[in-house]
């Protein structure tokens, strides 16, 4: 493992703005002096992380699914629901995002209305924060999947960004739950389909 020193630090990217997404963010930006980039859609819920929108009340899987409470535990052991808004951000859309390893942007929306993956092709693999996970904190399942409705604005829509996901056929996939899948990401939208929303 290579080790880098903080200083070579240049942007934090974002891949939605999701309350466990953003946590250091503003201090990273406040007393670093990093950049934050997130998605222009997204904007918004990063400076309200709170108020983001879903399809299932929480309550739910927290009285139903109870391997989902550990994980919905550790959130509030580490203070995760209450980060610091980001006050400010840089936006982007589409294209290729001018940061070190210039990273392909992946609109995936449905998790989040602004949600984006970072392709790296020279790497062979795919950051796919939420888009896809391979832990559901809300379930606590493992596996490909969507993250429940719990935490999705529309699993209709996230569902159908699957598309642009197994596109890219790449082998590596690193999700915002769970451990890395090395198995390319055609694979992991299959066996995501087949679980489908929950």
């Amino acid at each position: 493992m290579v080790e880098r020193d903080l200083s070579e630090v240049r942007a934090l990217v974002l891949t939605h703005a999701h309350f466990d997404h953003i946590g250091m963010a503003e201090r990273v930006r406040t007393e670093l002096g990093i950049p934050v980039y997130v998605h222009e859609n997204d904007a918004p819920l990063a400076r309200k992380p709170l108020q983001y929108t879903h399809e299932r009340a929480r309550s739910r899987y927290l009285l139903t699914k109870p391997r989902g409470l550990p994980h919905v535990f550790g959130f509030l052991a580490t203070r995760a629901f209450w980060p610091p808004p980001v006050r400010e951000t840089r936006s982007f859309t589409e294209g290729f995002l001018d940061v070190p390893g210039s990273p392909r942007i992946v609109f995936s929306r449905g998790h989040t209305v602004g949600h984006c993956a970072l392709h790296f092709p020279d790497r062979d693999a795919v950051i796919a924060g939420d888009a896809l996970v391979m832990l559901d904190p809300y379930l606590g399942a493992k596996g490909p999947r969507i993250v429940a409705g719990a935490a999705t604005a529309d699993s209709k829509w996230a569902l159908r960004s699957l598309d642009a996901l197994a596109e890219l056929d790449a082998g590596t996939l690193l999700t915002g739950h769970g451990e890395p899948w090395r198995n390319g990401t055609a694979e992991a939208v299959r066996l995501a389909r087949q679980v489908g929303p929950s």
